[in-house]
């Protein structure tokens, strides 16, 4: 399969969203949030003092950023970059990745091997934060089905990925298990049209394809890079945009430059997608 190099020269990406022509992703390390376009030209919004992961964006555009070691959800409106809400008096762990719904709800995951939990931060300025999800094993990559219905969520440690009905006020249950005894640890994930789900396996060094039920369709070989998360989107919403770096622990890589983000087309498209009139 074909790569096509998009970024790199990055400390540890994370959290790629794809967004008004641009993929977004955050260099967690590297204290900073990237946009890149499919021509490999990028912009960078610099977050001194925090470690982005998670990365998602209400109705109005407004970027919502996870600062992992602050435990605190940030806003950028394209000027500023402002504190939502503080989700430290809540969690057990460290903030991983987050998905938004179309409400503008945002879904965090908070790490913990055991007990990991899920904050839902309502849209208003974030006055609202609710536990919504707990007994996780570290929470980590999150998508929500186009209808809105179903939370997914990648249980790194856990090796599975959970499935949660999502209530109308937002309010998660009935979790089930989507795949079980995955060949790694999964890490991002995100959603195509057929109801698969992408998944970074970092030690396994693939992104995986799986459907319900724990199937593996597809499977996209790194070449021994770790495979970290990524993200459907481009002007066909067949293109699939890849982090890798060389270790599963950000620790480790703390003042190198070996993450990158690739791109390859897919046959099925990102899950609700709709053709763009014009890219950026």
């Amino acid at each position: 399969m074909t790569f096509t190099p998009l970024a790199d020269g990055f400390c540890f990406g994370e959290g790629p969203r794809w967004f008004e022509g641009l993929v977004w992703f955050s260099d967690m390390l590297g204290e900073a949030v990237h946009t890149v376009t499919l021509g490999g030209e990028t912009s960078t919004l610099p977050l001194r003092g925090h470690a982005p992961s998670g990365l998602g964006f209400r109705p109005d555009g407004t970027l919502l950023i996870v600062s992992t070691e602050r435990r605190a959800v940030l806003a950028y409106d394209g000027e500023s970059v402002v504190t939502v809400a503080d989700l430290s008096p809540l969690v057990p762990a460290d903030l991983g990745d987050m998905v938004i719904d179309r409400h503008g709800c945002a879904y965090v995951g908070s790490q913990a091997r055991h007990g990991g939990v899920i904050v839902r931060v309502d849209p208003e300025d974030g006055r609202r934060t609710t536990v919504v999800a707990d007994g996780l094993e570290f929470p980590n990559g999150l998508a929500i089905t186009p209808d809105g219905a179903t939370l997914l969520v990648a249980e790194s440690t856990g090796r599975r990925l959970s499935a949660f009905d999502i209530a109308e006020d937002g309010n998660l249950s009935g979790r089930t298990v989507f795949a079980d005894g995955l060949e790694g640890p999964p890490d991002g994930i995100c959603l195509d049209d057929e109801g698969g789900v992408w998944a970074g396996m970092t030690l396994a060094h693939q992104f995986q394809r799986i459907t319900d039920g724990g199937r593996v369709t597809d499977r996209i070989d790194t070449g021994g890079r770790t495979a970290i998360a990524c993200t459907l989107g481009g002007p066909e919403g067949r293109t699939l945009f890849m982090v890798t770096t060389t270790d599963a622990y950000p620790e480790k890589l703390r003042g190198t430059t070996l993450s990158r983000l690739d791109a390859t087309t897919v046959d099925i498209p990102a899950a609700g997608f709709v053709g763009e009139p014009h890219l950026h």
